[in-house]
């Protein structure tokens, strides 16, 4: 009988069953494509990530959420990076990592004896959002009046597409209730993008943004606790749509997972290149359990 060990690590947080939780299997090479979409659909993570050897890089991950496999995921990646440097599997601290994304940089850092993840993203993409407002409030259990029109609608990506969804306050944040099964019919540019609504006012002081983050009904997951790529992207967002200043350095903390009992916080910097941005986030983990799947 061929098994999986699945470890539970939360990333965008130093406590147990806060944050974002990510499946981690240390063994990625043992595993087909469809194992590893089996054992991803019985670990029932937002995403498990799969740790592989790579001729390309040091090392490189696998995502799989239990309905498909995923570009790239940052909460599991902080998640995987974490598990590896306690475990002392990781030789340096400065690597390269293989994702279906690209090769992407990243580093391990300590900050007050605690392990921290630096995550370089791609490259932000943007394109217009030419569905119904309406439909789409409508979508998310609010009226169009909730939304931020100052602000465009945009699907934006930096290794998985999300549809940036700008309200006016916390109060239409916390009232959202997903009718997932609208949104293919709603995003029709991107029928398996997620959406992700975010305001400027925060539970937290320390916080600049507030975001939550609802998943394509093809992933077969509802809402992701704490979205490390949605960040990224949100912050090069906010350079590029929000700030009319000629700044080229923005430096956010964005909390996410509060109306779900998930508190969690993502660190995102963005750095203006030319015709594009830099987008790095980072963030702390922290081990919780671990489960056992068969492949029988």
């Amino acid at each position: 009988m061929k098994e999986a060990i699945v470890y539970q690590y939360d990333a965008f947080s130093t406590r147990p069953n806060k944050g974002n939780p990510a499946g981690i299997v240390f063994n990625g090479d043992d595993f087909s494509a469809e194992e590893m979409q089996k054992i991803a659909y019985q670990a029932q993570f937002n995403e498990t990530a799969f740790i592989m050897k790579s001729s390309r890089a040091d090392l490189r991950i696998r995502y799989f959420t239990p309905g498909q496999e995923a570009d790239l995921c940052g909460h599991a990646t902080v998640a995987s990076l974490y598990a590896l440097h306690s475990k002392n599997k990781l030789p340096k601290t400065t690597f390269t990592v293989e994702t279906n994304a690209g090769i992407l940089p990243m580093t391990v850092q300590n900050r007050n004896g605690q392990p921290v993840i630096t995550m370089s993203q791609a490259s932000p993409q943007f394109h217009p959002f030419s569905g119904s407002k309406e439909k789409l409030a409508k979508a998310l259990n609010l009226h169009i009046d909730d939304l931020d029109q100052r602000l465009p609608i945009v699907y934006g990506s930096t290794g998985n597409w999300t549809l940036i969804v700008p309200l006016k306050n916390l109060d239409a944040c916390q009232k959202m209730k997903p009718n997932q099964e609208d949104f293919p019919h709603i995003l029709t540019d991107m029928p398996k993008a997620s959406i992700h609504p975010f305001c400027f006012e925060t539970i937290h002081s320390e916080a600049h943004m507030h975001g939550r983050h609802f998943s394509s009904p093809f992933s077969g997951t509802v809402e992701d606790a704490v979205t490390g790529t949605a960040s990224g992207v949100m912050g090069a967002y906010y350079a590029r749509y929000v700030d009319q200043q000629d700044n080229d350095r923005w430096q956010f903390v964005i909390e996410q997972g509060q109306e779900i009992d998930k508190d969690g916080f993502v660190h995102v910097k963005i750095t203006k290149k030319e015709n594009t941005y830099g987008v790095v986030i980072a963030g702390e983990a922290v081990y919780v359990t671990k489960q056992i799947v068969s492949l029988s």
